[in-house]
């Protein structure tokens, strides 16, 4: 975790050293083993892979900006079947504001006026506008091995959930230039007309997220359009496909500020619906440090 403070606020050029630690690793064969059936069309290559992640970054607004960054504040609103079926449909619509150097994430209001709620790896908790502790709960992940968590969410479950899914998301492309993820290009997808370039991603134990292998999907300009993962809070059987809409620039960010999930199968293909969860984000303002 201390790569990834010391990346944000530019300390030593930390990230950007990240990433030609990234390139010289990968250049010795240290990506993930690939078939002679990628060998022979280039893909999951070390060049093609570092290549893939340069586009994507400056498509993003370039790692200089990102380094300049300390924090970034969207106003959010979420909903959709999960949210739902959890009776937490309209527990998400404020200010959401996440660290560039850490994964970390305040909402407010949250879970009632005058209230926040703060997000950490290893706890969650709900305080007052001057900070008096309201609720906590430690290792809020193992919380979701309950039969409860199955057909209800309380507030800290949900601010779990919400604030790892959002700092990922405000944060990607950039924490993948961060030496402990594994990266592997695969072979590209078409999907509506068009050809998208894929990254396979193995995430390291210290990033929470919905699950630690997943599949990001690029367009030509290296923009993300789509995300697969097991969303495994939910559950084993949550695999979801995610796509990003309507990307726009913010003070020098390019920020996608439509989401929407829904069910994949097991073939890549998506269904129709429902949709699992919907995300609009307005009003991003990148903090620098």
């Amino acid at each position: 975790m201390e790569d990834i403070a010391a990346a944000a606020n530019g300390e030593n050029g930390a990230l950007c050293a990240a990433t030609e630690r990234r390139r010289l690793a990968l250049g010795h064969g240290k990506a993930r083993r690939r078939s002679d059936q990628e060998d022979r069309n280039g893909i999951g290559k070390a060049g093609s892979v570092s290549e893939l992640l340069d586009l994507a970054i400056a498509a993003h607004g370039g790692m200089e900006r990102w380094r300049s960054l300390n924090t970034i504040s969207v106003r959010i609103s979420v909903g959709g079947g999960l949210l739902a079926a959890k009776w937490k449909l309209h527990a998400l619509r404020g200010e959401g504001r996440v660290e560039c150097s850490k994964p970390s994430a305040v909402f407010s209001p949250y879970s009632g006026p005058g209230r926040s709620g703060v997000f950490e790896p290893n706890k969650v908790w709900i305080e007052t506008e001057d900070g008096n502790l309201l609720q906590e709960r430690k290792d809020p992940r193992a919380a979701f091995r309950g039969l409860r968590r199955t057909i209800y969410w309380d507030y800290l479950d949900l601010l779990y959930f919400a604030g790892y899914a959002l700092w990922n998301y405000l944060c990607a492309p950039f924490f993948l230039a961060l030496p402990d993820f594994e990266l592997r290009e695969i072979e590209p997808w078409d999907e509506k007309g068009e050809r998208w370039r894929r990254l396979q991603v193995h995430f390291p134990p210290s990033i929470p997220s919905h699950s630690r292998e997943q599949v990001f999907y690029f367009d030509e300009r290296g923009l993300i359009r789509r995300l697969d993962y097991t969303a495994e809070p939910v559950g084993s059987w949550a695999k979801a496909a995610h796509y990003c809409f309507e990307h726009k620039t913010f003070s020098g960010l390019v920020v996608p500020t439509r989401r929407r999930v829904v069910p994949r199968r097991a073939d890549g293909r998506t269904l129709p619906g429902p949709t699992l969860v919907w995300i609009e984000i307005a009003d991003v303002t990148p903090y620098q440090s």
